[in-house]
């Protein structure tokens, strides 16, 4: 599903909850999980644990003109259940993009999980045409579930 400002995909995995969080909160994970194609490697990370954590991570996109270093600063944590992180070029203040992991229980070897790639809070007008949201669409979001059922069950 998709807006102006957001698109929200979901998959049930066949794998418990705990085991897709573990792979989840472990950015050293996350290139393999990627669809977009943009993440080349982890710069910097710790296990995610806690909000107002930030984890760094090489990228590489034409939308900024090559390889490029994003903090990603950690907005919403809920063990088994919720991961949240807004994305800023390493240095600088997330400027109101946010990419959101909510996960439930569907019994003891199923989990419904629902990512959002939201960019509703971006107010900077030069950004928004600089970037022309969304950067990430609503297939490759959908390739990224299809790699995290992948990862969480091997």
């Amino acid at each position: 599903m998709s807006d102006n400002t957001k698109v929200t995909v979901e998959r049930t995995i066949e794998a418990p909850v705990d085991a897709v969080f573990d792979v989840l909160s472990n950015p050293e994970r996350h290139l393999e999980l990627d669809g977009s194609g943009f993440i080349r490697s982890v710069d910097h990370a710790d296990r995610i644990q806690k909000v107002g954590e930030v984890f760094t991570m090489n990228m590489e996109g034409d939308h900024v003109g090559g390889e490029y270093k994003t903090d990603n600063h950690v907005t919403g944590y809920a063990k088994d259940k919720l991961l949240a992180w807004q994305t800023a070029l390493a240095g600088t203040e997330p400027a109101g993009w946010e990419w959101l992991w909510e996960l439930e229980a569907q019994g003891p070897n199923e989990t419904l999980v629902r990512h959002t790639y939201d960019w509703s809070k971006v107010t900077d007008k030069k950004l928004l045409e600089q970037l022309k949201f969304p950067l990430v669409t609503e297939d490759q979001l959908t390739d990224t579930l299809g790699k995290l059922a992948a990862a969480a069950t091997s």
